[in-house]
């Protein structure tokens, strides 16, 4: 017999702080329940049956495909099911997604009238999810006691865990419910561990607006102004948190108890992040995904799940055009994918458009920076096709094939992750852009050399930050609801954001 917390009975709910409640309520008794559980099995007792605890649910069921006549609500490009039917998701980690469910939970009320069922699913909590931050318990067992593990608590289970509803692909077997969420709770609690392994950071730091990087220098940049915010009494963020959940709080800010666990790392992760904090998370996250689109699949996949406002990728690139100096600007309007990575999960044919909000803020951000405007902002700055490689070495194939297929495709500029990360905000409805820099053109003879790059970096890389940094504030004064666009949702959405 499984051992098992007491049963909480499904609850009805007409408003959403109710709703969220019950959520609290049933994460924090199963959770507990596993933790209380473990704690016995380290100390060496035997327990009475396997393990089992449950993430809560959340339902919906309607009867109508009409939507309720909200106004406010008439813009949203979410928060509505597209038909009737049943629809539920699994939760997980209310007190990180508390304001992000309660929005959802106000809008599916709204929109449809509907109370909200709350209760707990079949879906069992994975013992590795159910640790604290600072929990490190299984490494504290013997090797053989870590083997007995497996028969007595649920392990993760990749089948509850692919990306189907995102992907599209996803089939249903009749009466079965729809998926109100992109993600299943395992499925978010699978990537959440995963940004503390490969970032260094907590996933409570991550910011709604997130910069992509290819190179350090450009987080040095961040850190350096970072570190300046902090020593300004009137800045408009609280804190700025490196890797190994390090924080520094705002001159005259006091320290709060979670700043104790932090500590620099030996060695940075894989892909460092760096947090500027705002309130209500609407500050900056900056990662280094270093190179290659393998690592921009692998940082989106999991930063997906916190539901971001918007991504952006700015880096280095190669130009493509005779006319195009060193230190220049390529916004991208399209993408070539010869990144290969996603081609499975978003086949070739599928397009990735260009989001109208993203692209004005950014080049009225270059214009704000630069003070260039009309001709002038046009020498420094060309809108085109960026063409994104899993080929570093591209110039050196034979036959030049590769440059033929970059001049039909009509592209500006080539690198290696910005398709990518476009690619999977598209597929995970995250508003994405990119701005790149012309740091060499192989094609008219201009490669990096040691002498000239760091010449480059010094002049560029201060600006760009700059650029992309003034782009989330243009952003973020139109309101994140905004960003959200309709050209990221399919016919057959789910409802949440």
């Amino acid at each position: 017999m499984p051992f098992l917390p007491p049963f909480i009975p499904p609850t009805f709910h007409a408003d959403p702080d109710s709703a969220l409640a019950q959520v609290r309520t049933i994460y924090a008794q199963q959770i507990g329940h596993l933790r209380e559980a473990m704690q016995r099995f380290v100390a060496g007792e035997s327990l009475p049956g396997r393990v089992r605890a449950c993430y809560p649910y959340v339902r919906i069921q309607t009867d109508t495909v009409m939507r309720q006549a909200v106004l406010e609500n008439a813009g949203l490009s979410y928060g509505f099911v597209a038909g009737a039917g049943v629809f539920e998701t699994t939760l997980s980690r209310p007190d990180l997604y508390g304001n992000y469910y309660l929005e959802q939970f106000r809008l599916l009320q709204q929109n449809h009238g509907v109370q909200l069922e709350v209760g707990t699913s079949n879906e069992p909590i994975p013992i590795h999810f159910s640790f604290a931050e600072h929990d490190h318990i299984e490494g504290n067992l013997p090797p053989a006691r870590r083997m007995m593990m497996r028969d007595l608590f649920d392990l993760p289970d990749l089948e509850l865990m692919d990306d189907g509803i995102a992907n599209g692909t996803i089939r249903f077997a009749p009466g079965q419910p729809h998926p109100l969420s992109l993600f299943t709770a395992s499925r978010v609690d699978y990537s959440l561990h995963r940004l503390r392994h490969y970032t260094g950071s907590a996933p409570d730091w991550f910011q709604n607006f997130v910069l992509f990087t290819n190179y350090q220098f450009y987080i040095d940049e961040f850190v350096k102004l970072g570190h300046e915010e902090m020593s300004r009494p009137d800045s408009e963020y609280l804190a700025f948190v490196e890797p190994g959940n390090v924080v520094t709080r705002r001159v005259g800010l006091p320290r709060e108890p979670v700043d104790a666990f932090g500590a620099a790392p030996p060695r940075l992760p894989q892909m460092p992040a760096y947090h500027l904090i705002r309130p209500g998370h609407s500050g900056i996250t900056m990662v280094n995904i270093g190179v290659g689109p393998s690592n921009a699949k692998n940082i989106t996949d999991h930063v997906a799940v916190l539901r971001p406002h918007a991504w952006m990728m700015l880096g280095h690139c190669a130009g493509l055009r005779n006319s195009q100096q060193l230190g220049d600007y390529v916004l991208a309007h399209g993408y070539v994918r010869e990144d290969h990575v996603l081609d499975e999960e978003l086949p070739l044919w599928v397009p990735i458009p260009a989001l109208a909000e993203i692209q004005v803020a950014l080049e009225q951000a270059v214009a704000d920076v630069t003070q260039c405007q009309g001709a002038d902002l046009k020498r420094i700055m060309r809108t085109g096709t960026v063409a994104s490689t899993d080929n570093r070495n591209w110039e050196l194939l034979p036959g030049n094939e590769p440059q033929r297929r970059f001049s039909q495709s009509r592209a500006v500029a080539l690198d290696m992750e910005s398709a990518t990360i476009a690619a999977n905000g598209f597929r995970f409805r995250v508003p994405y852009g990119t701005l790149l820099c012309v740091s060499d053109k192989p094609l008219h003879g201009e490669i990096k050399l040691p002498g000239m790059a760091n010449t480059f970096y010094r002049e560029r890389v201060d600006q760009h930050l700059r650029i992309g940094m003034r782009a989330i504030e243009i952003l973020r004064s139109q309101g994140s609801q905004r960003l959200h666009s309709r050209k990221l949702r399919s016919f057959d959405e789910v409802a949440f954001q």
